[in-house]
């Protein structure tokens, strides 16, 4: 049989995919694409809205990405860099808003104010010098900061419900945040791509290898899990976007720059209220400061969740340990990813992370009522009966080898690419579909740099994304021009000035 050719293969139907396949159909829709995907259904995994925070990560709440350094100063670094990229998000979904080709925004984004709230004097200095900082830029220069118990009582009125007029707390404030459904996002974006022409879907089905050919193109084989019957496709650029299932997919294809990438997988666990007398009383995504020891995505909070139109609350993260990659993975997916080229990388990252091990070990062995105290911290009156445990999606942590030969785990996410431009894989987590578009929009200047420097898509990407190819740290009137624009498109604060 003469195997089918396509122009882009897209391995996942999440975030990242949907993303990466809108963004390539806007500048050349005669481009043929496939997207495979293992399950019956799009964004069923870490993308799904109960599998994620839906937090629009814009750094406005999130106190690990402004860390303080030993002089006592807050690094910014890592927050402006995710506020930008939230910000050509924003651009791009107001755009496809704007073409039809997303439905209303209420649908999947909605207005949720971005909130920090601490407590105690050493916590209380921290977030006033981290205000102080960022209030500085034009990014920031929204966010409201308050000690008044009276005035964080009109902000988040649960948190600070019977809470002991002693305590010293403080709070920070962006009224535009957003709370996002990012399972319906991506559907959306995937029944746009099925309309168009030169597109297939292939759900249910799954890439079993990939291998190089003399050409440059890539022979990938494909299974039908309810038929088992195989297909082979030869694509001629490749993007891993499954996940956690990248990891293993990307040790296929056997690739110079994958070499000694590991995972480190992770569970996590939420507390949802969803009953109505509470959930009423609550509209804002109120981050805190996560426990010593925690790693960097069990930061808790707060949050109000709008999903196919239901309000609820959740709080957590709570995390665990599983050896899975995907939340309907297998459990010899750990074992499985150990290879000769990272097997030191990652005995070094189990040596040297035994804190976090122990933490992740206590988390999972949490009983109901130890969550809910944990609750408590953020809103005294919360009572046992009225919260419920639901899982979230798998998250993989990348395990990469360090300068001293040894691993690191790292928190966040990552672009591998083949020098000659083939084949991409994303791993890694958080802030993730927050940043997928300018994610994105860097793999494509990359792997498909000749076209990204013809003026037909340099015209077509700035039409999408109107501050491309611009900074917006350094030119402070387009941020407030495109803010001002996205905002308004996507409804989620009309008044901005």
């Amino acid at each position: 049989m003469t195997a089918k050719s396509v122009d882009v293969l897209l391995v996942g139907a999440g975030a990242m995919s949907t993303a990466l396949g809108t963004l390539l159909k806007q500048l050349d829709p005669s481009l043929d694409m496939m997207m495979v995907e293992q399950l019956d259904h799009v964004a069923q995994e870490s993308t799904d809205g109960w599998n994620n925070a839906g937090t629009g990560h814009a750094a406005y709440c999130e106190l690990n990405y402004t860390p303080m350094l030993k002089d006592g100063s807050i690094d910014t670094t890592k927050a402006f860099k995710i506020n930008t990229a939230f910000e050509v998000s924003l651009q791009f979904w107001a755009y496809l808003v704007k073409q039809g080709a997303l439905p209303t925004p209420r649908q999947f984004i909605n207005p949720t104010p971005h909130q920090s709230f601490v407590w105690g004097d050493e916590n209380v200095a921290f977030l006033k010098k981290r205000y102080e900082t960022l209030s500085q830029s034009v990014a920031f220069k929204d966010m409201e900061y308050r000690e008044d118990p009276e005035v964080l009582r009109q902000w988040m009125p649960l948190v600070m419900q019977n809470r002991s007029p002693d305590e010293k707390v403080a709070g920070t404030r962006v009224r535009y945040g957003s709370d996002v459904d990012f399972g319906s996002l991506a559907r959306n974006m995937a029944e746009c791509l099925n309309r168009s022409e030169n597109f297939a879907m292939k759900l249910g089905c799954k890439v079993k290898d990939l291998v190089k050919q003399p050409d440059g193109q890539w022979k990938v084989e494909i299974k039908d899990l309810k038929s088992g019957q195989h297909e082979t496709v030869v694509a001629k650029f490749v993007f891993l976007g499954a996940g956690g299932g990248a990891l293993p997919l990307l040790q296929k294809s056997n690739i110079v720059e994958g070499n000694g990438y590991g995972g480190f997988p992770v569970s996590g666990q939420w507390l949802v209220c969803k009953k109505p007398e509470i959930v009423s009383k609550h509209l804002a995504k109120v981050y805190g400061k996560a426990p010593i020891g925690a790693p960097p995505m069990s930061v808790p909070h707060l949050d109000t969740r709008i999903i196919n139109g239901e309000k609820a609350l959740l709080f957590g993260p709570f995390a665990g340990f599983t050896t899975k990659f995907l939340k309907q993975g297998s459990i010899f997916d750990l074992p499985k990813s150990v290879k000769m080229d990272n097997i030191k990388s990652m005995l070094s990252v189990g040596k040297n992370n035994m804190d976090l091990t122990r933490y992740l070990i206590s988390e999972v062995l949490q009983s109901h009522d130890s969550r809910v105290d944990a609750l408590r911290k953020f809103f005294p009156d919360a009572k046992n009966e009225d919260w419920t445990l639901s899982y979230a999606g798998q998250r993989v942590q990348i395990i990469k080898k360090d300068p001293a030969g040894g691993g690191k785990l790292e928190f966040g996410t990552e672009v591998i690419i083949a020098e000659d431009g083939s084949i991409s894989a994303l791993l890694g987590a958080s802030p993730g579909a927050s940043t997928a578009v300018d994610t994105m929009v860097t793999l494509v200047e990359r792997c498909f740099a000749d076209r990204m420097a013809s003026p037909e898509w340099q015209a077509k990407m700035k039409e999408m994304i109107p501050s491309y190819g611009q900074s917006l740290i350094e030119n402070p009137e387009l941020l407030r021009t495109v803010r001002k624009y996205s905002l308004e498109t996507l409804k989620l604060d009309e008044n901005y000035e």
